[in-house]
């Protein structure tokens, strides 16, 4: 999936361990965290809620393939910023992204135009 979004165009950073997950986003912005809701370590709503700990302006799409009315809920309420279900269509996830990085690009605009 990396290697697809690159050739969209797309910078693209990896990790298969949400630990180095969390320290990545610590140092670096994303314009947004893709994450699968099965992940060995950790499960993708115990991760979600420690991205959105470590920063709640974080834009997160959860991936999964057991999507169901519950797991969209509680995902949306954790924060996620959508949910797509496996296998994903890369043409859809690569608008997301781009929605999302609209969406902090937006938010940066109108935090610097706060009058001080």
């Amino acid at each position: 999936m990396a290697q697809r979004m690159q050739l969209l165009g797309m910078e693209v950073a990896t990790t298969t361990s949400p630990w180095e997950a969390l320290e990545m986003t610590e140092e670096a912005s994303f314009d947004a965290i893709i994450i699968d809701y099965m992940m060995p370590e950790m499960d993708g709503f115990a991760f979600l809620k420690a991205l959105k700990a470590q920063n709640p302006d974080l834009y997160v799409i959860l991936l999964t393939g057991h999507a169901t009315v519950s797991v969209g809920n509680k995902a949306a309420k954790l924060g996620a910023l959508d949910l797509i279900e496996k296998p994903a269509d890369l043409k859809v996830l690569a608008e997301k992204i781009k929605r999302a990085k609209a969406q902090k690009e937006a938010a940066v605009f109108k935090s610097e135009k706060k009058p001080k």
